[in-house]
């Protein structure tokens, strides 16, 4: 029976990578790093009292890590929002005027409303500004808005580099780590806007960020080559101008919703 146990943990943790995991640790904190850096004054010392020494780099991946603990499993589902690929834009701004799912779309929203109260404890003030922290960026990365039918990319298998991956994760983790850049680095490496360009980015709703990654996504599904394509230096080549784009805009975006709530 201990061996059996063994085999069936060591299964357990080896499909650990074809799960749904936001950006991965480097992007989150790539977003908040950015994000930082468009507070004003007045946010950042509301956000301090907040998390305290934590800085929204570090707090951007909470959301992720606390999916092994079984008291979290209820916000599982707060990552993703998916539609089927027949739907137009206009069908699915129709849906989330109307959405009352517990996902990406109705949470955010909700993390928002509950920030915006004064009266809330500070407890739960901080775990609501990690988890809106969290899902801005989550909302940026295409494959959270993606298919239903194949779990945002989770069943597309790929190559990447001659190991074997799926479309998801590739761009969770494997493209962005494929640069070889700490979050940092990878933060002043990208973090070039104009005033213009962030306002443009933060005046669009929550809505419209959702309706643009499934534009983003649903270009990326259907430009695949083949079946369980080979993927590499081409597709880094491809893609890394979207992929820092998307980083980019999930930061200034998210800097614009923390200056509204605390600025």
């Amino acid at each position: 029976m201990r061996k059996l146990r063994e085999i069936l943990i060591i299964c357990f943790l080896a499909s650990l990578p074809l799960l749904s995991f936001g950006w991965g640790p480097i992007g989150h904190r790539v977003v908040g790093q950015i994000a930082d850096s468009y507070l004003t004054p007045k946010a950042r010392a509301e956000i301090n009292k907040i998390l305290g020494t934590e800085s929204i780099a570090i707090a951007a991946n909470w959301a992720d890590f606390i999916k092994s603990d079984s008291q979290y499993s209820y916000i599982t589902s707060w990552h993703y929002i998916d539609f089927d690929p027949s739907l137009t834009k206009g069908d699915i701004r129709a849906y989330l005027a109307k959405d009352t799912a517990a996902d990406l779309y109705t949470e955010t929203i909700y993390l928002v409303n509950q920030l915006k109260n004064k009266k809330l404890s500070l407890e739960k003030k901080r775990m609501d500004l990690k988890l809106l922290i969290h899902f801005v960026g989550d909302m940026h990365q295409p494959f959270h808005v993606g298919r239903p039918a194949d779990m945002g990319g989770n069943k597309i298998k790929v190559t990447w580099f001659n190991t074997a991956s799926n479309l998801h994760s590739l761009w969770d983790e494997q493209l962005i780590t494929f640069q070889q850049l700490s979050y940092t680095e990878y933060s002043n490496a990208i973090n070039h806007t104009s005033s213009k360009q962030r306002l443009q980015w933060q005046k669009q709703p929550i809505s419209e960020w959702i309706i643009e990654s499934h534009e983003i996504s649903e270009k990326l599904y259907n430009e695949l080559p083949e079946p369980e394509p080979k993927l590499g230096y081409r597709y880094n080549f491809d893609h890394i101008q979207l992929l820092n784009e998307q980083l980019l805009k999930a930061g200034v975006r998210l800097a614009g919703l923390l200056n509204k709530l605390f600025g």
